[in-house]
């Protein structure tokens, strides 16, 4: 049992279970009925997706000070009560089911994925490499 961090819209790995989708928008095009058909998500945790005008500065971030500036304000985000107890409910499910959490993004390196991982980690979170 463990949790997985996964680009959404990836085929699913074996025993991967429930697929979070942290991502601000759903996908563009695919009826919503059909998101956990095309390995996007089951359920949607926009809470856990950075803010609409930091997601812009995050995608806009060409150098790895504009980057590092992304983080620093998305780990202030996370700070919220409900982002942090949100947070901490899925360190502690890591530890007693599988689930996987995700993003659009194509490298983890420069997502905000990356960035809940570490996030999760600090909280103890049983993470699959």
């Amino acid at each position: 049992m463990a949790l997985r961090i996964v680009r959404l819209g990836s085929p699913r790995a074996k025993n991967e279970g429930l697929r979070l989708g942290t991502v601000r928008r759903p996908p563009r095009g695919v009826p919503k009925a059909e998101f956990a058909q095309r390995d996007f998500y089951d359920t949607w945790l926009p809470t856990l997706a950075p803010s609409a005008p930091l997601m812009a500065q995050g995608q806009a971030a060409a150098d790895d000070k504009a980057w590092a500036a992304f983080q620093r304000k998305f780990r202030a985000e996370m700070k919220s009560p409900e982002a942090s107890h949100l947070l901490d409910l899925l360190a502690a499910l890591s530890h007693q089911t599988s689930f996987s959490l995700g993003c659009y993004c194509e490298h983890e390196s420069h997502c905000h994925r990356g960035v809940l991982r570490e996030l999760l980690a600090a909280r103890g979170a049983a993470i699959e490499a």
